[in-house]
């Protein structure tokens, strides 16, 4: 199967995060690149205008420019060109899928089919066959394991934001190792503590971030919520968020409640949790 891998404005994260799958030689195998930026290819990005290449999966990383300009002509040229052709498109990465940190203040950037949240129409063909996956970078496993699926012809059952469910269906604080401190509401209070939960002051935006970070660990090994550092919600629209590191509240209560759960709720919740005192947890936090 045929990839062609096209980067626009771009940290090359997204590249470097593809990498570390751990099962990259046997991918090579299995997929071919007719283009890629850091991996030596069939063609080279001039030979893309130039040239009529066939290719089955255009992968687009990073933010899109009106005006751009790659190789020997406008970027925008190439996306169109190859993305009539290709079966399926997949925009690797937040940038690619939802402006990201490149598009911040920049009203002439965007995403394939997302400015943030907005949906936009210069590339509305291409909608029906893309599929979105987001994070800053996006993990090496969701990728592959995508492109395995398309190329096995799997149905891919895709959320709101044209994301694999499968990846996607569920919260960052799904599996997270930190719930039970979350729950009696016991927060923790520097970073890199392996105790208590970094909702309350630091910003954690796992109960309201769709991704797989606790299900699929990075490297197999962890995740930043395991190693004591707050979710940033880089798989979001709206990321990066002012303030990250830190929770915005009123009157004590987080501003941002976590998905699904009514204010109500949350706050009988919250008083009841309060009531406890729970010895073992005391211990562990002095």
């Amino acid at each position: 199967m045929k990839l062609l891998w096209l980067s626009a404005l771009s940290c090359n994260g997204n590249v470097h995060s593809f990498f570390n799958y751990e099962n990259l030689e046997h991918f090579l195998e299995e997929f071919s690149f007719i283009y890629h930026p850091t991996i030596e290819s069939d063609y080279t990005l001039n030979d893309l205008y130039s040239k009529n290449i066939d290719c089955d999966i255009l992968l687009l990383e990073g933010t899109l420019e009106d005006d751009l300009e790659k190789g020997d002509g406008k970027f925008h040229t190439l996306l169109e060109k190859y993305g009539t052709k290709a079966k399926k498109i997949i925009t690797v990465g937040t940038c690619a899928s939802f402006g990201g940190i490149f598009a911040k203040g920049y009203p002439n950037r965007y995403g394939l089919h997302y400015k943030e949240e907005a949906l936009h129409t210069r590339y509305k063909s291409f909608k029906d066959k893309t599929i979105n996956i987001s994070g800053c970078p996006i993990h090496p496993e969701t990728l592959a394991s995508t492109l395995y699926s398309i190329k096995k012809e799997y149905y891919i059952k895709l959320d709101h934001y044209q994301r694999p469910k499968e990846y996607f269906g569920f919260t960052t604080h799904n599996g997270c190792l930190r719930n039970e401190y979350f729950e009696y509401k016991i927060d923790n209070h520097q970073f890199g503590n392996l105790e208590g939960c970094m909702f309350y002051d630091h910003g954690c935006q796992g109960p309201f971030t769709n991704s797989s970070c606790n299900k699929v660990l990075w490297n197999e090994v962890s995740s930043k919520t395991r190693s004591g550092h707050p979710c940033v919600g880089c798989t979001e629209p709206l990321f990066p968020k002012a303030n990250l590191l830190s929770t915005k509240k009123y009157m004590g209560i987080p501003a941002n409640l976590p998905l699904g759960v009514p204010k109500r709720t949350y706050l009988s919740l919250a008083g009841v949790a309060k009531a406890f005192t729970i010895e073992r947890f005391e211990k562990k936090l002095i």
